[in-house]
């Protein structure tokens, strides 16, 4: 998928027609480059995520060839903007069965979902195709190399499913999954390959209380100011990092950040709007990518939010009702949803567009926002025995926010695939 480096045959003619002074010609030039080189990216940024439509961010700027590419995307198309079609010969990709890797939270067909109609969906951008995902070369490409996926449950999906989509490649005895740091890391290793993929869960990327990756179900959420060392000394020496941040900031309109330690008697903790800390978090993120990673040999990723189908209403069903039973997806192709996503859309587009490190931005809400089909809803491991109340209405104990797999974080790691080699 070869793209031409856009022209400026046209701009220069008219710039060597003007009678100006070397230092005006060399000024009007620059704001030419500039034009061409970041105009998509800036209408992008201040344009449409005021307007709440979900378009691609193009943070990596145009320095060369980034690491890993192997070829471009067609230009003018844009892989995150597309509609879904049946696909009975391709997908899955894998069976549930297949992959021991899926954890009990997201097996829908052993814990007694009764269909498979959502994992026979493809994405299909309009006007190019998505290259077809190459395990064979995933593997060969992280021979020797580290690769990350930091966040929240969620990356923890996406995570799996790439592992899922690869471990077929590998002998049984040459792959193994650990875990580490009370369970903060998970390490699976395919040993021929000298390779590594792994996850770290860090619901903030900044320290808070809610870091132990099995006992976090905490309402009162604090994340501690500066602290995005504690858990990125285990991010250092990763060659193409895939960050996720956003379900566990979505706790109202305000965010307790604290000042101090966890440790201090007398905690100084405030209290500050959810964009305010969210994008001190943004910061903190691109900061420690400058300071660790080299943009000529590594990459850096951030995977948009995952919406919730936790409201019917939300795409004209029955009100008190939510995502169980949805096996039909929603076909209005404005659909949004009611997440309160607009404001951090806006951080996401002010903070990486001021970035000195090239960031890919993977825009997987809008398209995972017509999937209602696809979350594990009842059809998961309960950790807590039901009562007889939520027993006689499935709906009010329903997961609308995981996905089932395999399914829909396929298709994530498919359009990660593609920002990988094709940029």
């Amino acid at each position: 998928m070869k793209t031409p480096l856009p022209s400026s045959s046209s701009s220069s003619s008219v710039l060597r027609k003007a009678r100006l002074s070397p230092y005006l010609f060399t000024l009007i030039a620059f704001i030419v480059f500039v034009a061409v080189l970041y105009g998509e990216d800036f209408m992008c940024l201040f344009g449409q995520l005021e307007l709440g439509i979900d378009r691609p961010l193009r943070t990596e700027k145009k320095r060369g060839k980034l690491p890993f590419a192997i070829g471009k995307t067609e230009e003018g198309c844009d892989i995150f903007s597309g509609r879904w079609v049946r696909d009975e010969l391709n997908r899955p990709f894998y069976e549930e069965s297949e992959c021991p890797y899926i954890q009990p939270q997201l097996t829908c067909q052993e814990h007694g979902r009764p269909d498979k109609d959502y994992q026979h969906w493809r994405w299909q951008p309009h006007g190019c195709s998505l290259p077809e995902f190459n395990a064979t070369l995933m593997l060969e490409t992280l021979r020797g190399k580290r690769m990350m996926f930091v966040g929240d449950s969620l990356n923890r999906g996406q995570y799996v499913s790439m592992i899922c989509l690869l471990h077929r490649l590998i002998p049984e005895h040459a792959k193994s999954m650990e875990t580490f740091n009370s369970d903060s890391l998970t390490i699976f290793t395919a040993k021929e390959y000298n390779a590594t993929i792994e996850f770290y869960w860090a619901p903030f990327l900044l320290e808070s209380n809610a870091d132990n990756a099995i006992v976090h179900r905490i309402s009162d959420r604090v994340v501690k100011k500066g602290s995005i060392n504690k858990h990125g000394k285990h991010w250092k020496g990763v060659d193409i990092m895939v960050f996720n941040s956003y379900l566990w900031w979505m706790t109202g309109l305000k965010m307790k950040i604290l000042k101090g330690s966890f440790d201090d008697e007398d905690k100084e903790i405030v209290e500050v709007s959810t964009e305010d800390a969210y994008r001190m978090a943004m910061r903190s993120m691109l900061r420690w990518a400058r300071k660790n990673m080299n943009p000529k040999k590594t990459r850096v990723f951030f995977t948009s939010m995952s919406p919730t189908h936790g409201k019917s209403i939300d795409w004209g069903g029955e009100e008190g009702k939510n995502c169980y039973n949805e096996t039909t997806l929603i076909e209005d192709p404005t659909y949004w949803g009611s997440d309160s996503r607009k404001g951090v859309m806006k951080v996401i587009g002010e903070v990486f567009s001021q970035s000195k490190f090239p960031i890919t931005f993977l825009n997987i809400t809008q398209l995972s926002s017509y999937r209602k089909d696809a979350h594990t809803s009842i059809y998961k491991k309960q950790w807590n025995p039901l009562t007889e109340e939520q027993l006689a209405n499935p709906a009010s104990y329903a997961d609308c926010v995981h996905w089932c797999l395999p399914g829909l974080q396929d298709t994530w790691n498919e359009l990660l695939f593609t920002k990988l080699f094709y940029p």
